[in-house]
């Protein structure tokens, strides 16, 4: 059922082969065949599966516009565990795409609590970190949009309670302004194409994020005017409510095509130029002409106790601004993929994938590829204890957290009151 993916759970066990199966999501590995490089979490199998990426791909290696947008709740101080998301966008913009992060403080304030006062201080923080990151664009609120706030009551008009029950499981209990907050965050994903102009946009989230892409997914699909299916032997351009004019301009725009009560049909045209026109006639009759939202599906890093990494779980995460003291014994306390006894560790190695601090080296600290395949082996072939394993890795994340400090504090200024 799509109810059982909770956004807003700190604690649930997500079966990546079943939600793939269930909800359409595909493995990344055959999209990434337009990129003129991979980047480090694709190849890494961090990012593990997509919707729609080929179209990002393909602007990439054309240099055609696209846009990339993320958010972030602020509901308490950003941590290592947000890291991956910020990294997926700050390389999108480098790949060309533009630019966006929402920080959702509706969503904070209506879902976790956090107050308006909070919500900004977090946001500020999780903004230090985009810019240290070297994160170029565009940044803003959601309750300071005026712009977004319209784009989501227009958003409304096509979604229903019903709809919202069956994707988050809502109940008659659920407060109206989480329910208004999912329909924000809804226009979040589409604001680039109104701020700028229609484009293929990327969301790269968690996997537990999948409810928001495929409601916004469903909701692009219905704020457009028109419908451009291939048929055999022809294009249908096909009304949905659109305007009189809007149709007789398509109908005008391909010489020698058919007008028909509610679509027209086009011969000796590929589909992909009729899209195009089609949203031309779209945009100048006041529509939208959204392109349906791509998607990048990355794994948690697990916390160094188990699970996902949780501010809720104190123990679990590093964050930024921790004394060194505490970074070294959290790491110290992570939990590993090690045997029993250092005999058995010896004889049959350790297990890596199963290691908090493994995969802690795989995702941020260690960006060599050959450097995190020796420390693999190293591990698998018995050849270093857990406990030199762990004050290795304790050292680069020392070393990596006062350079990231150091490059949030002069982004500071960047960042608005």
């Amino acid at each position: 059922m799509a109810h059982e993916i909770n956004p807003w759970s700190n604690n649930q066990t997500i079966d990546v082969e079943k939600l793939f199966s269930e909800f359409g999501i595909e493995p990344i590995t055959p999209a990434l065949a337009d990129l003129p490089h991979i980047p480090y979490f694709m190849r890494r199998g961090i990012v593990v599966g997509h919707r729609d990426y080929r179209q990002i791909a393909s602007a990439i290696k054309n240099q055609t516009p696209f846009h990339i947008l993320t958010g972030f709740m602020p509901s308490g101080h950003p941590h290592l565990g947000h890291l991956m998301v910020m990294k997926e966008v700050v390389w999108h913009v480098q790949q060309g795409g533009n630019g966006y992060v929402t920080i959702a403080d509706r969503e904070a304030h209506a879902v976790r609590g956090t107050s308006w006062e909070k919500c900004r201080e977090f946001g500020k923080e999780y903004l230090a970190c985009l810019y240290a990151l070297g994160f170029e664009g565009t940044t803003y609120y959601q309750s300071r949009n005026e712009r977004l706030k319209d784009l989501a009551f227009e958003a409304a008009t096509k979604v229903n309670f019903s709809e919202l029950s069956a994707i988050y499981g809502f109940s008659p209990e659920t407060d109206l302004a989480h329910a208004e907050s999912v329909i924000t965050q809804v226009a979040d994903i589409l604001y680039p194409q109104v701020d700028r102009a229609p484009a293929p946009t990327l969301v790269p989230v968690g996997i537990d994020q999948d409810p928001h892409i495929r409601l916004t997914r469903g909701v692009a699909h219905k704020m457009r005017m028109f419908t451009v299916e291939e048929r055999e032997g022809y294009v249908s351009v096909r009304s949905k409510n659109a305007p009189e004019a809007a149709l007789a301009a398509v109908h005008k725009a391909f010489a020698g095509s058919k007008k028909y009560e509610g679509h027209v049909d086009i011969r000796g045209m590929a589909c992909a130029d009729v899209s195009r026109k089609v949203r031309e006639i779209e945009l100048a009759h006041g529509g939208f002409g959204f392109f349906t939202p791509s998607s990048t599906y990355h794994i948690f890093m697990p916390g160094l106790t188990g699970g996902k990494m949780s501010s809720s779980i104190p123990e679990s995460i590093i964050g930024f601004f921790e004394p060194e003291a505490t970074v070294k014994k959290k790491v110290m306390s992570g939990i590993t993929g090690g045997r029993m006894t250092l005999e058995e560790q010896k004889r049959l190695g350790g297990e890596p994938d199963k290691c908090s601090l493994y995969l802690l080296n795989l995702f941020h600290m260690v960006t060599d590829d050959s450097e995190l395949s020796r420390i693999r082996q190293k591990c698998m072939q018995g050849e270093i204890t857990c406990g030199q394993c762990k004050k290795e890795t304790a050292e680069r994340v020392v070393v990596f957290l006062k350079d990231f400090r150091e490059k949030m504090d002069t982004a500071a200024d960047r960042i608005g009151a």
